[in-house]
């Protein structure tokens, strides 16, 4: 349909609507494609960013208007991310051109921030390209890419609210931001090498000076520091990295000892899917992630004899890493790659901060906090505002399991079937914490806050909490929290002036973030695993079958009890728990067990844990799986002592041989179900003993744990529960024991839920707190 015949003579027959858009559709191109669509159909009216979302006016033939309404339904721009269009008929005006209206802030706010997201294709070419004016710019973007949740201020989402404010826009770039037609159109971060930010390199080191070239741009100097073994701080989108050669064991043992980090894996960032595949093995599921606008780290099994430096993830058989997602990390790879040619040009790219605080993401902030690691500095003048680390994801039993969901992700809602009858803060956890602000039907998760262990994450806590509640026009009127009395969330929680306060047992919030993720307000069949959690009578529980709803829950049956010789410090000490196990397995008796764990042990200091245990002082009991895991480790000789929680469990795993013969295990009779893990520790004594490997050990105990978990359910559904099973708890982030269990659920007729858009570690927390506060207020 031409212009001329929409506005000429059919101009008696035009009627006017007015659409109200809501969803994510600010700083993502919806603008000037609605300017474009109009345009292409000859419809005359204007169109508005507000506080709500998207306000426009169309003027046509009715056939014209409903074909706009169409293409917008179905094919929106990419980054943007429709929730509702409301229409409503307007009176004609008679006009016949379409424009674009300057943003209009209102009383109640309704606006979708997207999340940050990696360098798109046609920037990438341009960045490229010697005869383009942008071309090596590292600050690169469109309304299709680039910074927006760490750079924004305040909504309507407007440069004048980003930190962007401070580049007013050279000629050129002023002329594609006015442009309806420009792919630049609006987007707010837009600069050029003339008037945008610019990098600089800064060296701290006094003890190992590089060869840098002289007079060589920032860029070229970190390239060439780094491919001589220097540990740099790099400014990224949502904080600093700390990164060095990836290949380099000495740079990458330097990191270690500096970075107060003893075994936990770094991250590594890598050029391309090529230099990928020289790492890992990568299936196409894996490499969509991998590829994805959201860039995690993706965790992928790495090929043997792997030529990265042992101690970038010792222990461990696979690595995570990810593709780079700003321009600056494409420039940098490939002037790097030209520094240290004939080789993968891969680098670690980790956290930039001490062990336990958050990521440092404020220039002073990094300056004071990373000069005694890293020995220089590549950094920017665009300021971040909001902290945000990177993402963590793999693919397990056919799907994304999110470890971290963070950058990429955040703060894009989590939208729902469940309703918020009103405004609700839930706090999460003590570990890996996020937390969520809820309205209508949006859970907003926070970015990864971290353990809060200390007054940096504490602090990093409140500023997030108040953040999400200016952007996103939402006061909580409730707040939602864990049952143990010692969460510093906890205490945040009750010590908040927010009237309505609603505490919800940790294992039941764990299964109702996988209900909530998947719309389910039935009760279904939960099994919730992990390594602490506070029981409603006191206990440490960590593996609970529940009979659960969003409201309520009943504990069907759990790990039978054992007590944790002084609590937190078995954590790290695994070996007491083995000690405890076989104790318990053997009596007294197990001292004079012929395997080596047993002739490790100190009897002096068994007396005095037995002593307590015996008392009863400093030793709670527990039901939690996550133990049981790292007795195993113990009793196999895989290690006594772990440097985190889980790292015992993590390298049973990695050393499972694939072997489905199950230990024998007792389900003990009563109200709840106890699973009795005993007669598998004698089995596993037993084993050991005839000199069995500790590969097969660790296949045939996940075989045991997926066999007494299924007939938990089995059990369960005999009793009228209904065929669907709900896992969640961060023991389903071992892959070996969750694809086991769902292959044996769904053998026998279940059908089996997983979180899939939030961690099933405590990352996921505050989603299941957040629906069983709204499910308890509906009731």
């Amino acid at each position: 349909m031409t212009h001329a015949h929409c506005n000429g003579s059919d101009q008696s027959q035009n009627i006017r609507r007015r659409l109200m858009v809501r969803g994510m559709v600010q700083g993502v191109g919806f603008r000037p494609f609605v300017y474009n669509l109009a345009q292409r159909l000859g419809l005359g009216g204007f169109v508005l960013n507000d506080s709500d979302g998207v306000t426009l006016e169309i003027e046509g033939p009715a056939s014209a208007l409903d074909a706009f309404e169409q293409t917008l339904r179905t094919s929106p721009p990419p980054l943007a991310r429709i929730d509702a269009i409301g229409a409503e008929p307007v009176a004609s005006r008679g006009e016949t051109h379409f424009r674009i209206e300057t943003s209009r802030a209102a009383t109640v706010r309704n606006t979708l921030i997207s999340p940050d997201v990696a360098t798109c294709d046609d920037c990438l070419r341009e960045l490229f390209d010697p005869a383009d004016r942008r071309f090596g710019y590292p600050f690169i973007n469109c309304t299709n890419c680039g910074p927006r949740f760490t750079i924004v201020l305040d909504v309507p989402y407007d440069r004048a609210q980003t930190t962007m404010r401070v580049f007013p826009m050279c000629p050129a770039c002023r002329s594609e931001y006015d442009d309806p037609l420009d792919r630049r159109f609006h987007a707010q971060p837009n600069a050029c090498a003339v008037c945008g930010p610019s990098l600089a390199f800064h060296w701290w080191s006094t003890e190992f000076r590089p060869r840098l070239p002289v007079h060589a741009s920032p860029l070229d100097q970190a390239a060439a520091a780094l491919a001589q073994g220097a540990i740099l701080a790099i400014k990224g989108l949502g904080g600093y990295h700390l990164a060095c050669d990836a290949l380099d064991s000495a740079a990458v043992a330097r990191l270690r000892v500096r970075k107060q980090r003893e075994a936990k894996p770094f991250a590594l960032m890598a050029p391309d899917l090529e230099a990928i595949q020289r790492l890992c093995s990568v299936n196409p599921d894996e490499e969509a992630l991998l590829e994805s606008r959201r860039r995690p780290i993706v965790l992928l099994d790495a090929l043997p004899n792997v030529p990265v430096a042992p101690s970038v993830a010792p222990g461990y058989a696979t690595l995570g890493i990810m593709l780079p997602y700003t321009p600056l990390h494409h420039l940098l790879l490939r002037a790097y790659a030209k520094e240290a040619p004939g080789r993968p040009a891969v680098l670690v790219m980790t956290s930039g901060n001490l062990s336990d605080e958050p990521i440092a993401y404020r220039d002073d902030d990094a300056v004071a906090r990373l000069a005694s690691i890293a020995d220089g500095m590549l950094t920017h003048n665009r300021d971040i505002h909001m902290r945000c680390d990177d993402s963590v994801a793999r693919i397990v039993a056919g799907g994304v399991q999110l470890l971290r969901r963070s950058r990429g992700y955040a703060p894009e809602p989590v939208t729902l079937t469940l309703h918020f009858p009103r405004p609700l803060l839930a706090v999460g956890g003590h570990l890996k914490n996020t937390f969520c602000l809820a309205k209508e039907h949006d859970a907003f998760l926070s970015h990864h806050i971290g353990d809060l262990e200390n007054l940096e994450t504490l602090t990093s806590f409140r500023e997030g909490v108040r953040h999400f509640a200016r952007l996103f026009d939402c006061e909580p009127e409730v707040v939602a929290y864990d049952l143990h009395p010692e969460y510093l969330a906890t205490k945040e929680a009750l010590a908040s002036d927010i009237p309505l306060k609603i505490g919800v047992q940790h294992h039941h919030a764990h299964i109702a973030s996988v209900l909530a993720e998947h719309g389910i307000e039935d009760p279904v069949i939960g099994v919730a695993a992990d390594g602490t959690g506070y029981g409603i009578d006191g206990s440490i529980w960590g593996c609970e079958v529940l009979i659960a709803d969003l409201r309520e829950f009943t504990r069907f049956a759990h790990l039978a009890y054992i007590p944790l010789p002084g609590g937190d410090a078995a954590v790290r000490q695994v070996w007491r728990i083995g000690a405890t196990y076989l104790q318990r397995a053997f009596g007294d008796a197990f001292l004079d067990l012929d395997i080596p764990f047993v002739q490790r042990i100190r009897r002096q200091q068994w007396t005095l844990i037995a002593r307590m245990i015996e008392r009863g002082i400093n030793a709670p009991l527990t039901s939690s799986l996550g133990r049981l895991f790292d007795a195993v480790a113990a009793i196999a000789g895989i290690r006594d002592h772990a440097l985190y929680e889980g790292q015992a469990a993590i390298e049973l795993e990695t050393v499972a041989a694939q072997d489905d013969r199950p230990y024998p295990f007792a389900l003990l009779d009563g109200a709840p179900l106890r699973i009795d893990a005993l007669p598998t520790i004698r089995a596993i004594v037993e084993d050991l003993r005839a000199g069995a490997p500790v590969a097969l050990v660790s296949g045939r105990f996940h075989s045991t744990v997926a066999e007494a978990l299924a007939q938990a359910c089995e059990r369960a559904r005999a009793t009228g529960a209904p065929a669907v099973v709900a896992l969640s708890g961060g023991v389903f982030q071992n892959r070996r024991l969750t694809e086991l269990l769902v292959a044996r659920l769904e053998r026998t007729g279940f059908r089996v839920l997983l979180n899939r858009r939030v961690p099933p570690n405590d990352g996921g927390l505050c989603l299941g707190q957040a629906a069983v506060a709204a499910a308890q207020m509906q009731k």
